[in-house]
């Protein structure tokens, strides 16, 4: 018996690549949070949605599994992306095996609800994984500008996806497993529908603030503010994933409060985080403002690099799972998570003052679209990208020598 097994999931395995091919041809279909609102409330059906994840899943898969491939060879045979890989074909062969079966049986749709909740618990340590795989590429290989921007423009879509991805399993686990959550009665799935913005910026705050009073036996205190120009006198809700929104402001609360006590660790008293939170017709903004320093301007974007995280490589264990701070990958996840729904993470820095980061999120749930890669010729040029001569003048670092261009008398 388990020598036909082997015989069956190798054979499985020979016809992974024609099921990618097959479904990258497919784009995703991006859904959006009135959408995910809507069916989870109103049309809420097992079936319906069995059915769209079966179709929708492996596309999401295959077509970011194409961009995979499209990685320098160098990378991709490093020990933990050969991982990271072999865990995205187990979990598409999963899926596979629900296509010819049907939707009106019963065991069948439990048994979905378990794969579903398998491969969620498989791709746990996706992010950590992968970005152990970069450490080991760049120990092993010499660095070159082309190759570290593909790299980036893929992590971005890998990391994206990976978000979507796991919003569609959640969403079904969460609404079709029978159980409410206690804690939150109303949600939809992993969907607030009255999201209280000033109690998740209050959560991750006192979250952070925690953390930081074990590390460094003190904290700065935050100021908040709320603007809501739809009507003054209500607080902000918003549809929205409080757990997204926790995530980013975490990471925004982390980086002010260690910005702030190593600016100011000679004073008495540290200048407190300002936030303010402003509801208009259009976005809904949170700015978290410290006094911890600045940045200066040439560095902002690396703090959104994959490549360039100067953090001292965290040690992966078997039975450890790394902190994702460790990889300096905080910055740049929180962005994607912000641009999930269409929003966006800005930093502005006034070196030698402090840094306003300001998180842009979409007002209206029908606005909420998810943003998701798409494997194309667009994409594939991205990985193409080669070294050419620049355009603009590169300064000298060295001063200029005027003595060259003496006038003959």
């Amino acid at each position: 018996m388990k020598f036909v097994r082997f015989i069956m999931k190798n054979a499985a395995l020979t016809s992974v690549p024609k099921h990618i091919e097959h479904f990258s041809k497919f784009s995703p279909s991006p859904l959006s949070m009135k959408q995910f609102l809507d069916f989870g409330s109103i049309n809420a059906c097992e079936k319906t949605s069995f059915v769209f994840l079966r179709q929708e899943l492996p596309v999401r898969l295959s077509n970011i599994m194409k961009e995979i491939n499209l990685l320098p060879d160098k990378l991709l045979t490093t020990p933990s992306v050969k991982m990271v890989q072999g865990w995205y074909v187990q979990s598409l062969m999963e899926i596979l095996e629900f296509l010819d079966k049907n939707p009106d049986d019963h065991k069948t749709l439990g048994e979905f609800v378990d794969a579903l909740v398998t491969i969620r618990n498989r791709h746990n340590d996706v992010v950590p994984t992968m970005a152990q795989g970069i450490i080991e590429y760049k120990e092993s290989f010499s660095q070159d500008p082309v190759t570290n921007q593909n790299i980036q423009y893929f992590l971005d879509r890998f990391y994206m996806s990976r978000i979507s991805i796991r919003m569609l399993i959640n969403q079904h686990t969460l609404i079709f497993d029978g159980n409410t959550n206690p804690v939150h009665p109303n949600t939809i799935g992993s969907i607030d529908p009255l999201c209280r913005v000033s109690d998740v910026v209050q959560d991750a705050f006192h979250s952070a603030k925690m953390l930081c009073d074990q590390y460094y036996l003190r904290s700065p205190e935050m100021v908040l503010q709320e603007r809501n120009s739809k009507d003054k006198s209500q607080p902000i809700n918003i549809v929205y994933v409080p757990s997204h929104l926790y995530h980013m402001l975490f990471e925004l609360f982390k980086n002010a409060m260690r910005a702030t006590i190593e600016t100011h660790e000679n004073g008495y008293e540290l200048p407190p985080i300002k936030v303010l939170v402003s509801l208009g017709g259009e976005d809904m903004s949170i700015k978290v403002s410290d006094r911890g320093g600045g940045v200066p301007f040439r560095r902002i974007e690396n703090l959104f690099s994959y490549m360039y995280s100067t953090a001292p490589a965290p040690q992966m264990g078997e039975h450890s799972r790394p902190p994702l701070a460790g990889f300096g990958y905080g910055l740049p996840i929180s962005r994607l998570y912000a641009k999930y729904f269409q929003g966006d993470l800005q930093l502005y820095s006034m070196e030698g003052h402090g840094t306003d980061a300001v998180v842009y999120l979409k007002a209206l749930s029908t606005d909420s679209v998810e943003r998701l890669p798409v494997y194309n010729k667009t994409a594939l040029k991205n990985y193409k990208v080669s070294q050419e001569a620049d355009d603009w003048c590169v300064p000298s670092k060295e001063p200029l020598d005027l003595s060259n261009f003496k006038v003959a008398k």
